[in-house]
């Protein structure tokens, strides 16, 4: 169908490197508006925005945060430019205390604002889940929060643009938690719950890989976990894309997703949201052989009474498939197909309510 066929995009500049308004590189020199770091660029421009800003081959250790709107970070490729950071869900916030960052503070890249654009590069989250999925439970080692996220698209945060852009982390690697984002191109690697939130993104030819656990187990991971409220009509929409498996991820033993209902705060007390009815959709999207059959999985959460339980994934979330194919795509009743006629709503400019993102047009 057309309207889910590769199709040219506006451009947003013929070089963008050659016409950055700051540039970042390991190496210091005496020219103007250069950065040594990619925070120390992002924090001077102005705050109105409106810069381009060329980020050189390099592996940059640290934390960026953006707050201000209208900017544009372009790297040199998702093999040559690298930003990275280590923090973790259970890492405590300073030597000794007990206050620990929890998942949604452990970011590398965290955008809270509008109109950002990331092009060419990598973004990881550096902690090591392998390592100390590896220590026993009695190592004092050992670290409880290995959640761990690489991107992060903030409460405030809309028309987000991610091209071409490989994240890199475990578990938590891709945080959506507002607004519109679109992500074009690129690669993102992780196990549990690895796309997640209730924001609304598009993902149109993206690699999407699911990595391996050290233990074997019923489920290695679970692609997305979206916590969509229900007054939304769009959370996580996959078109064109392929879900591909790292080295020693088993057959079947990866579902779609399942239904995140995070804890709040209501008048009445702390439990799952009930309005948080996520929404996953996959549209012409290839599935290797790690898709688990049944495609769709439940989730935990508290009740007002005290208790748990186990929120359904048919009944209690709003998960489909069209024409997905490959050794993982199996067609039954626990796997939700949408209709021909239902499949047109899932148009680019209905998906994000009239906002046409921009590509750059080259690429390294």
């Amino acid at each position: 169908m057309t309207a889910f066929s590769t199709q040219s995009h506006t451009t947003a500049s013929q070089n963008s490197v050659a016409k950055a308004d700051a540039t970042v590189s390991l190496q210091p020199t005496d020219a103007r508006n250069h950065y040594t770091s990619v925070q120390a660029a992002v924090n001077a421009a102005p705050k109105e925005g409106g810069w381009t800003i060329a980020i050189a081959p390099g592996s940059y250790y640290e934390r960026v945060v953006i707050t201000t709107p209208n900017l544009t970070l372009v790297g040199a490729g998702m093999d040559a430019t690298r930003i990275y950071f280590g923090r973790y869900a259970g890492q405590p916030v300073k030597p000794g205390s007990n206050e620990t960052w929890g998942t949604f503070r452990t970011a590398t890249v965290d955008v809270d604002t509008q109109n950002i654009h990331l092009a060419n590069m990598t973004i990881e989250n550096s902690f090591d889940y392998r390592a100390n999925e590896a220590r026993g439970k009695a190592d004092a080692d050992r670290v409880n929060g290995e959640q761990a996220v690489a991107l992060k698209t903030g409460e405030y945060a809309d028309k987000i643009v991610v091209e071409n852009v490989r994240l890199l982390g475990f578990q938590d690697t891709l945080y959506v938690q507002g607004g519109r984002s679109y992500f074009s191109g690129g690669e993102i690697h992780g196990h549990v719950d690895f796309i997640f939130g209730n924001g609304n993104a598009l993902f149109e030819g993206v690699d999407i890989y699911s990595r391996s656990r050290l233990k074997p187990q019923q489920y290695t991971g679970f692609i997305t976990a979206p916590s969509t409220l229900i007054t939304d009509e769009f959370g996580l929409t996959f078109i064109n894309c392929r879900l591909l498996k790292e080295d020693n991820v088993p057959d079947g033993s990866v579902p779609l997703g399942r239904p995140w209902h995070p804890t709040t705060t209501f008048a009445d007390g702390r439990y799952a949201n009930p309005f948080a009815v996520g929404k996953s959709v996959f549209i012409n999207t290839f599935m290797d052989s790690h898709i688990a059959t049944e495609g769709w999985t439940s989730m935990g959460g508290s009740t007002p009474e005290g208790g748990r339980k186990e929120f359904s994934p048919i009944t209690e979330a709003r998960f489909r498939e069209y024409n997905s194919n490959g050794p993982g795509a199996v067609k039954h009743d626990s796997r939700p197909q949408l209709s021909g006629t239902d499949v047109e709503i899932y148009s680019k400019y209905n998906i994000l309510d009239g906002w046409q993102p921009a590509l750059l047009a080259t690429k390294p």
